[in-house]
């Protein structure tokens, strides 16, 4: 009989033991803005485009056969992950004019979830537009604006080049 209450004694304390010892796992999920930004930061550079007229496409354009000079299709679109939602264009490999900051646009981005719309300034089109996101992914970013005075839409498709 004490051998029994030994044993369901130590089984006891084993059982105590291992079960204080679990971690418990919380997976943190992604949110909409994290896959735009990383957690610090994320870089993204514009791959392609397609233009849409009267909801008709002539198809995807890479951006290298776009038309635009390389200084151009080059740049580098960083959104920040902090408080301020800070937003910067740099130069790519090429730069236009050799005097031309690194940095040549630094400003500040919106992201609305419940529209999935995304405005920031784009200095190909020369200004701040309200994007609508179409695809957003980690690697990903594919967003369209809609003219509203005419059936008519760009839609530009970004890759992601880093990200912290």
């Amino acid at each position: 009989m004490r051998t029994h209450l030994r044993f369901l004694l130590i089984l006891v304390l084993f059982s105590g033991l291992f079960a204080n010892c679990s971690e418990k796992f919380e997976p943190k999920p992604v949110t909409y803005s994290q896959l735009l930004t990383g957690t610090e930061k994320k870089t993204w550079r514009l791959v392609s485009l397609q233009v849409f007229d009267n909801g008709q496409t002539g198809g995807v354009i890479p951006i290298t056969q776009s038309g635009l000079d390389a200084c151009e299709y080059d740049d580098l679109y960083t959104f920040y992950a902090n408080d301020e939602h800070k937003f910067e264009v740099s130069e790519g490999a090429s730069k236009c004019n050799a005097a031309d900051p690194d940095v040549f646009v630094t400003d500040t981005w919106t992201l609305i979830n419940a529209d999935a719309s995304l405005e920031f300034i784009f200095p190909i089109l020369g200004g701040k537009y309200p994007w609508t996101i179409k695809n957003l992914t980690t690697s990903v970013l594919t967003m369209e604006y809609y003219f509203s005075d005419i059936n008519a839409s760009y839609r530009f498709t970004f890759n992601s080049t880093t990200a912290k």
